[in-house]
């Protein structure tokens, strides 16, 4: 798949504006999806996600073909994502949407023919109270444990994403997880 990317980056650095039309229908989901899971809201997921198509159409000079397509563009989307939540106000997330109460794309796979009603519900508002608890975090560690473990990134992946060496990308994951830990320990 990464080599009909690069082929269709290869196009629109040609100046075929229509190849990047296949790119964005390909990442769409999961940078709108990684989007999601760092604000916390479905409309700001959004217009993030589209903004870092944006920058990467109209950044695609400065990309380098000797890298992943997808590691460039999830980490415009990150950082996009980590500049919209340095702007928020702090108590704006009193009002935030709480991820999975919406659609339960994400979190809530399981076969409806297995689970009882109950441990839906059991299952989905600990889910909720996770993803709530996830939003708490601070952006250094909510980027990634969300690209670690909703994303399921490898380590060296999210350190290319974010920028950072392998041994601070484990430490703030090890770092999110203790404070995760810790505002779970009533649950």
């Amino acid at each position: 798949m990464e080599t009909i990317i690069k082929n269709r980056i290869k196009q629109i650095k040609n100046g075929d504006q229509n190849a990047f039309a296949e790119i964005v229908e390909f990442y769409k989901d999961k940078v709108f999806q990684l989007c999601y899971r760092m604000l916390g809201n479905r409309h700001e997921a959004e217009d993030i996600a589209q903004e870092a198509f944006i920058r990467a159409y109209v950044n695609i000079h400065s990309y380098d073909m000797n890298k992943k397509f997808s590691t460039w563009l999830y980490r415009i989307a990150t950082n996009l994502s980590i500049d919209r939540i340095r702007k928020k106000k702090p108590d704006y997330y009193l009002d935030a949407e709480i991820a999975g109460s919406e659609g339960l794309t994400m979190y809530s796979q399981v076969a409806a023919d297995v689970a009882l009603p109950e441990d839906e519900l059991e299952s989905m508002e600990l889910q909720e109270l996770i993803q709530a608890e996830i939003l708490k975090l601070p952006e250094k560690y909510r980027s990634v444990i969300v690209l670690k473990y909703i994303e399921e990134f490898s380590l060296k992946e999210i350190g290319e994403i974010l920028d950072l060496p392998v041994g601070t990308v484990k430490t703030r994951i090890h770092r999110g997880r203790e404070a995760l830990r810790h505002q779970l320990r009533h649950v």
